[in-house]
């Protein structure tokens, strides 16, 4: 059967990382809280003209915060692309030069973005996928590593989400 009208929602990142709110539900997040995540993304996106999948888990996150009831400036997100992860980070041009298509992920940093959410990427994998530094993203913030991102987040209280 089809879910009713409104069944799914985007309530702080329109059109990405679509919930089903269940106000019963239990674990909820407590609006008076602040939260400090940092999600640690490795999954390679199915098709090159896909999201990644992991980047739309973010979405999705912000998106049940917010359904809950926490403000978005409680929410202390940082998602760093790594591993199979680093392709979402390119820019336009290099994006299609690699695989024939725009970035598709794009939208939906710059979504991230203006919620207050860090979007990083590895400049280890970047080195790694022989990707030059300049070919990045200006939207997306270049970390030294995603072993010092998550660990240094992790001194100052963010908890690791891998996705």
């Amino acid at each position: 059967a089809d879910e009713p009208e409104g069944f799914w929602t985007t309530p702080a990142i329109q059109g990405f990382g679509k919930v089903h709110f269940v106000p019963k539900a239990a674990y909820k997040p407590d609006p008076h809280q602040s939260y400090k995540v940092v999600f640690g993304m490795t999954s390679a996106s199915k098709g090159p003209g896909d999201i990644n999948p992991s980047l739309e888990r973010v979405a999705r996150a912000v998106n049940l915060y917010v359904a809950s009831g926490v403000p978005l400036n409680h929410l202390k997100f940082v998602a760093v692309a790594y591993a199979g992860a680093m392709p979402l980070a390119l820019n336009d041009a290099a994006y299609k030069e690699a695989y024939g298509v725009s970035n598709p992920n794009l939208a939906l940093i710059a979504s991230l973005r203006k919620a207050g959410i860090d979007v990083a990427v590895c400049a280890q994998a970047v080195a790694e996928h022989k990707v030059a530094y300049e070919s990045i993203d200006s939207s997306v913030t270049l970390a030294l590593s995603a072993l010092t991102t998550i660990t240094t987040l992790e001194h100052q209280g963010y908890y690791l989400m891998p996705l």
